[in-house]
């Protein structure tokens, strides 16, 4: 009696199972046509949906996900701050970013933080299964106009190519930025945190002194300049 083979496809010749995939936007529409994309393809399965960056954490902590696409600018936590989380938290989990903006502080972040790709929206339907597929291979996807930026910034920056500008924010700051220009106020962000209104109100003192800026007004185009929140 022969031996059975192991194929690349998986054992005994059995192909392997779908890519199990986890969606993050806020947008069910979106969400939705990016949905129709993947599970037209025979090797990706979307397994989930959540509307924000901290929905898809608790996620993936299940343990079950193979690749995490993350829109940058979401409520709670954006896909920045959940891919960001993600990988602290060590978890065996892909990430790919999907955005609309073609920003370069957005792209070095999302590789900072480990993600694999940086797709945008307006191009999803011919990048996506592309960068689908070279994440899962740990591999890395950018589209072409991103290229172009890694390029200008090697070549503006010899010796110290492609680390992009340094974080100025704290994770912290960063959260309490994000309520501040949601428009809450001080005690809702205490309440939404756990922490006291004074300390919120030395977040804030804080990110006005180390931003160089004056009122809400500044730190919320911050915010939307940035992605933390959508315009």
């Amino acid at each position: 009696m022969s031996t059975p083979v192991v194929t690349p496809e998986g054992s005994f010749g059995m192909p392997r199972p779908p890519a199990r995939i986890l969606l993050a936007d806020d947008h069910a529409l979106v969400r939705q046509g990016v949905r129709l994309i993947i599970d037209a393809e025979p090797d990706l399965t979307v397994v989930a949906e959540v509307s924000d960056g901290a929905a898809a954490v608790e996620r993936c902590l299940q343990r079950d996900i193979d690749l995490a696409i993350l829109d940058v600018s979401m409520p709670r936590m954006t896909g920045l701050q959940a891919a960001r989380e993600i990988q602290r938290r060590g978890l065996p989990v892909q990430m790919l970013i999907l955005s609309m903006h073609a920003n370069e502080h957005f792209l070095f972040e999302a590789l900072k933080l480990g993600a694999a790709g940086y797709v945008h929206k307006s191009v999803a339907d011919r990048d996506l299964i592309t960068a689908c597929r070279a994440a899962l291979r740990g591999e890395p996807f950018l589209y072409p106009g991103a290229i172009s930026t890694l390029i200008r910034n090697y070549l503006a920056n010899p010796g110290g190519a492609g680390a992009g500008p340094a974080p100025v924010l704290t994770p912290r700051e960063e959260e309490v930025l994000k309520l501040i220009a949601e428009g809450h106020s001080g005690k809702e962000i205490a309440d939404l945190l756990v922490l006291s209104p004074k300390t919120i109100e030395r977040h804030r003192a804080n990110l006005l002194e180390k931003l160089g800026m004056r009122d809400r007004l500044e730190l919320t185009r911050y915010a939307i300049r940035t992605g933390l929140i959508e315009p």
